[in-house]
């Protein structure tokens, strides 16, 4: 008997310090209170903003004013070139000293590669005290290696295409990170999302353990009980905790992207964008692989290979010059007593072996052949992911649906878990148990959603239909 009652106070004593020992919940917690005032930012005047203040698109977008340059800095210049060259002669046998000039003028017209030049040279004699004069003007032609120009025409062609391909790389870039910064509202809104289901989760908890304790004062609940709440609420803030640094973190580069300095807090909604895009593997692939921009730039890079490998063929060529002129010689500077002369030939220069040209023409080769090879390895792996992606798409449709009708039920087995409890049928683990798989069940089909957004963005992108050049400012 006496042993009993020992144990007894014993037991008292252990539960007094459990009861009281065991810390508080805060009595601050994080609260989203002070973000449900402020404005709310849908994602159509975020992107407005965004693409309009967010310098990072202007500096993908300045990179298309280099292009009007690269003709100019890549073909032969069409500049008129004058040339002048003067001196002082000193003659020490005669002891007289005379000037001696040379000027040329001369253009190239890159597109036919005919040079026309025009030279005019005085010199003092060694034999009189008269100058003599010389002019001379001439046509060079290549007919051989860039016969007519042909070289520079392709030459021409190649960096058109290569302007088009940068052109729509630019594109691309710009898309991407269109990509991201609709991205970047999409990880917001989730963000927002679960701060708010966090909040909701903690508060809900919070009233649980009042009322546990209202239970426990009236010897219904144990003080185990009351302990088992207690750490739930605490590991409920501590996720709170986490959700509003989230939050803040994703807040933060919505308002990067805008430049958003004001005060007013920033709220967003729920994204419609692209909400009803209908996805068609079939239709969506054709349209890309007949007309979209990933395969134009590629059949561009085919075309400008071919364009490599015949320029290269061009320079094996010998390099044939036919030159046309007309020669003026005479005394002083109005040539009296001249000499006229119509003269024509032929320049030819042709290295042996030729091995550096003949070792560009063999890369040009491969690289063609490469470049063939580049577009049909993109053309599969592009059919792999986009049909993988249409798979996702679907799962994450399927998902979502689920995970609706999971919180309905879910929220049925609490409400029947919570009155099972008060009547004692189960115990606190099992409402517990309820409690965190409804909190589970709307954290996931908040992620399911989010990812389904995503993933249609990420739809419109792989098949070039996220941005055009019309809709870039």
């Amino acid at each position: 008997m006496k042993r009993k009652i020992i144990n007894f106070f014993i037991i008292i004593f252990l539960l007094g310090i459990c009861s009281i020992g065991t810390p508080e919940p805060s009595d601050n917690p994080v609260s989203t209170d002070e973000i449900k005032q402020g404005r709310v930012l849908t994602i159509k005047e975020f992107i407005q903003q965004a693409t309009a203040k967010d310098t990072e698109f202007e500096n993908i977008l300045i990179d298309e004013l280099v292009l009007q340059y690269q003709r100019d800095l890549s073909l032969p210049a069409r500049d008129i070139v004058f040339y002048i060259k003067t001196q002082y002669d000193f003659i020490l046998d005669q002891e007289r000293e005379e000037p001696e000039a040379t000027m040329t003028l001369s253009k190239l017209f890159p597109l036919t590669g005919t040079t026309i030049s025009g030279e005019y040279k005085t010199t003092p004699s060694y034999t009189s005290i008269k100058h003599s004069s010389d002019m001379t003007y001439s046509i060079t032609q290549p007919v051989a290696q860039n016969a007519f120009g042909r070289s520079t025409r392709m030459l021409d062609k190649i960096i058109g295409i290569e302007v088009d391909v940068a052109k729509h790389q630019i594109v691309e870039a710009y898309e991407d990170y269109f990509a991201t910064i609709i991205g970047a509202y999409y990880d917001w809104h989730e963000a927002y999302e679960n701060l708010k289901i966090g909040e909701s989760s903690y508060k809900e908890n919070v009233k649980l353990l009042d009322n546990i304790k209202e239970r426990q004062k009236s010897k219904i609940a144990n003080p185990i009980d009351v302990n088992k709440i207690k750490l739930q609420v605490f590991e409920k803030e501590e996720q709170l905790i986490e959700l509003q640094e989230l939050y803040e973190k994703a807040l933060n580069i919505v308002k990067t992207a805008i430049r958003y300095e004001q005060g007013e807090e920033l709220l967003p909604s729920s994204p419609s964008l692209y909400r009803d895009l209908a996805i068609s593997f079939e239709d969506d692939f054709k349209t890309l692989t007949t007309s979209g921009r990933t395969f134009k730039i590629l059949e561009m890079l085919e075309e400008k290979s071919s364009l490599d490998v015949a320029r290269s063929a061009d320079d094996l060529l010998p390099s044939i010059d036919f030159i046309f002129g007309y020669n003026m010689k005479g005394d002083e500077m109005a040539f009296e007593q001249s000499d006229n002369m119509i003269f024509m030939g032929v320049t030819l220069d042709f290295p042996f072996p030729d091995q550096v040209d003949r070792a560009e023409y063999y890369i040009d080769e491969i690289e063609e052949r490469k470049s063939r090879l580049t577009t049909n390895n993109v053309y599969y792996s592009l059919y792999n992911d986009i049909k993988n992606l249409a798979l996702a798409i679907k799962r994450e449709e399927k998902l979502y649906k689920i995970a609706d009708d999971k919180i309905e039920l879910a929220q049925d087995v609490l409400e029947a878990e919570s009155e099972n409890y008060t009547y004692g049928k189960v115990t606190l683990n099992d409402y517990i148990d309820a409690v965190n798989s409804l909190d589970r069940t709307r954290f996931n089909k908040v992620t399911h959603e989010q990812q389904l957004r995503k993933y249609k963005i990420e739809w419109l992108r792989l098949t070039d239909k996220l941005i055009s050049r019309s809709e870039i400012r």
